[in-house]
């Protein structure tokens, strides 16, 4: 009985021999597929800016709202990241060399990991090209979005006046017994600031600063003493509303940026899977 040649792939061990000397890594097709997902994603980015430049008008009642725009900016980026993933995904398996004499399972595993490794390279140049412009911008608004709960309260004190605690400290201590109505308007207007900006900060302002100001205010203003309590009193309360208003934002603004990160990350994740679900789908196609 003749014995078959050493190395050839008609006995079950030389055929193992064979496969275990190859890698099963093809770094062509997940580069092809990387390149792919790369290029649509960058194509969809331009197409993405230029549909929502078109639908922001600087003319009031005009153009779409800021929560739209937000929402269909989410909506794109999901579309973007699936429509990409699974292009790429789809190429890196299907261009895969086709091994013979693998288990499907096998063959299975290997090109979902294909696909897997397209997309992740994928990802990795899309946000490389987009360094200098989508992802500065993603970056911003991060960092505004963080500044502004960061400084939301200083930024409503800021409204009310210059918000300065040492400049209060020192106004207190050198604090007539009586208003001076000789004093200039502007310094005046500015130890008010301080006071209300100061109360403000710290929670409310102490009614003895509400009786100073009432006192200043009659003595600059001409007025009565009940007259000039009421505009004290309207001042703080603007003042207050404004900060109110101000850390309002500032939820708003975090709780946006929250939403868009957790999307962010589960679009991210399915569009792994759809890369890995599409390079075995190719595959199975290739191998029939």
């Amino acid at each position: 009985m003749a014995l078959a040649p050493i190395g050839t792939p008609h006995s079950y061990g030389g055929e193992a021999n064979l496969h275990e000397s190859q890698s099963a890594v093809s770094w062509g097709a997940i580069i092809a597929g990387a390149f792919a997902a790369a290029s649509i994603s960058l194509i969809l980015v331009a197409l993405g800016s230029g549909l929502g430049l078109a639908s922001v008008s600087p003319w009031a009642g005009a153009g779409s709202s800021g929560t739209t725009i937000g929402v269909m900016t989410l909506i794109w980026f999901i579309v973007m990241q699936w429509l990409s993933s699974g292009v790429g995904g789809y190429m890196a398996g299907r261009l895969r060399t086709k091994w013979a004499g693998i288990h499907t399972d096998e063959a299975f595993f290997r090109d979902t990991a294909h696909g897997f490794l397209a997309w992740a390279l994928a990802t990795v140049l899309t946000v490389g090209l987009l360094a200098s412009a989508a992802t500065s911008a993603i970056g911003t608004g991060v960092q505004a979005a963080a500044s502004v709960g960061a400084g939301a309260v200083q930024g409503a004190v800021n409204a009310a006046g210059p918000a300065m605690a040492g400049g209060y400290d020192i106004d207190a201590l050198f604090r007539r017994a009586q208003p001076d109505a000789a004093s200039s308007s502007g310094d005046a207007q500015a130890e008010a600031g301080r006071i209300i900006a100061n109360g403000i900060s710290s929670g409310d302002v102490p009614e003895a600063d509400r009786a100073y100001l009432a006192q200043m205010v009659a003595a600059r203003a001409g007025i009565s003493a009940a007259d000039a309590r009421g505009r004290v009193d309207t001042a703080i309360t603007r003042a207050r509303e404004a900060a109110d208003q101000a850390k309002a934002a500032a939820d708003s603004a975090r709780k946006v940026a929250s939403t868009i990160s957790i999307f962010t990350a589960l679009s991210m994740l399915v569009g792994a899977f759809i890369a890995s679900a599409a390079a075995a789908f190719g595959g199975r196609l290739r191998d029939e």
